[in-house]
């Protein structure tokens, strides 16, 4: 693919994330200035890092590179970032302890209570769509197991869970005009800017979480929104209202869109690459490693954001203490050094050092043990019972430099 000038890269041009044309921006950038001084029109500007070694090494030093100063490239008013702080926007003591709060959830022996059901929800998805023959894989698939298991996590009645993907959508996609009701760059945004991703569908999430908080606040129940309201953090302090209302809306969002689009573009590469559809049938004990690639390859979140608490140099540029400092996990995760021929899609792909969850850090992704079964089910599921998959119809990409999502995926699938 052709690498645009180094000159006229921009990052925050949302256009080429939208067109899918920011992997050659990426390989520019690795090549011939991993560390990148990035202008914003709307704010202070970032430094871009694109090399897989300096994102893990930032993501691992919590004390130089802060997610305190939030974690997305929207800047985030001093007397507003308390309001709007969950686990990802926390560092230290009280990060340590919110997260160990829901993390044994989230841990492989807990899962492995958990997997009949995952597996008799996912013939169950499996066959409702297979049935259709013609269908949007993202609708019927990608995004309907996701949603069902964390509904079942979080115990709500599965007559929801359209409404939690509508929720997630407009808050992840709040630079998407097909998402968001009120975009992230629009002027009315900032009767929001207390709000999550400013978007108002945080307060509905938020008062959806508090009836459910309401009901089960005392009770002995097993799901994440007693255990939330019930179980105090090891440091002793109980959650703040604040708290939990932000750790709900985080649950809800990222308990689905990491894996949703993940299933999305593995599916899409299947398609792409028919050779390693057939070799998955021919081989299916192949498919718990293939989803090591997937996951490279699909990169669910382009990137996160860290600031910087003191001056400091990489690579021979200069950072400033405060200049926001932007981890692009996408680019790691198709970086040359890191990985032989990036851009093959190979199941087969070991070792596969991705950074799609991050990598030894505070902030390792806590869902990424549950990403992985589900996804791991889901193709276990699938790939036998394909026969023929055609495209029906244009796939279409969010609007988003921050999630890497795919919003409509028309396909036919003979079984």
């Amino acid at each position: 693919m052709d690498r645009p000038a180094l000159a006229d890269i921009d990052l925050a041009n949302l256009d080429i994330f939208e067109r899918n044309d920011a992997w050659s921006s990426f390989d520019r950038l690795r090549a011939e200035a991993p560390v990148h001084w990035n202008p914003e029109p709307d704010g202070a500007g970032f430094w871009s890092i694109t090399k897989h070694e300096d994102i893990v090494a930032i993501d691992r030093d919590a004390e130089t590179f802060t997610s305190t100063d939030y974690v997305n490239l929207e800047e985030v008013d001093d007397d507003l970032k308390d309001l709007r702080r969950s686990i990802l926007e926390s560092d230290g003591t009280r990060h340590r302890a919110l997260r160990k709060l829901l993390q044994r959830d989230f841990g492989g022996q807990t899962l492995q209570k958990f997997e009949d059901f995952l597996q008799g929800l996912t013939e169950a998805t499996v066959n409702a769509a297979l049935r259709q023959g013609t269908f949007d894989f993202v609708k019927e698939v990608s995004a309907d197991f996701p949603i069902q298991v964390l509904a079942q996590m979080l115990d709500v009645p599965a007559d929801r869970t359209d409404q939690l993907i509508h929720w997630g959508n407009q808050i992840i996609g709040n630079t998407d005009p097909d998402y968001a009701t009120v975009l992230l760059s629009d002027a009315d945004s900032d009767q929001y800017k207390h709000l999550p991703f400013r978007s108002p569908a945080s307060l509905e999430v938020f008062e959806y979480g508090r009836e459910l908080a309401q009901q089960r606040r005392g009770g002995d129940g097993e799901d994440l929104v007693s255990k939330l309201v019930n179980r105090v953090p090891v440091d002793g302090e109980p959650l703040t209202a604040t708290e939990f209302d932000n750790y709900f809306l985080l649950l809800v969002v990222a308990g689905n869109e990491t894996t949703r689009h993940t299933i999305s573009h593995s599916m899409l590469a299947l398609m792409e690459h028919p050779d390693q559809l057939a070799l998955l049938q021919q081989k299916p004990e192949l498919i718990p490693n293939a989803v090591e690639e997937f996951l490279r390859w699909a990169s669910p979140v382009y990137h996160f954001r860290r600031t910087a608490t003191r001056d400091v140099e990489i690579r021979g540029q200069k950072i400033a203490a405060g200049d926001k400092v932007v981890m692009w996990f996408a680019s790691g995760n198709r970086d040359e050094d890191v990985f032989e021929d990036p851009y093959r899609f190979d199941v087969t792909r070991s070792p596969n050092d991705h950074v799609t969850f991050g990598k030894g850090s505070p902030h390792f992704c806590l869902g990424n043990n549950l990403a992985r079964l589900e996804i791991k089910l889901m193709f276990q599921a699938l790939i036998p019972r394909i026969k023929s998959a055609e495209f029906t119809g244009d796939v279409t990409r969010v609007r988003s430099n921050f999630v890497n999502g795919i919003k409509k995926f028309p396909v036919e699938i003979i079984h």
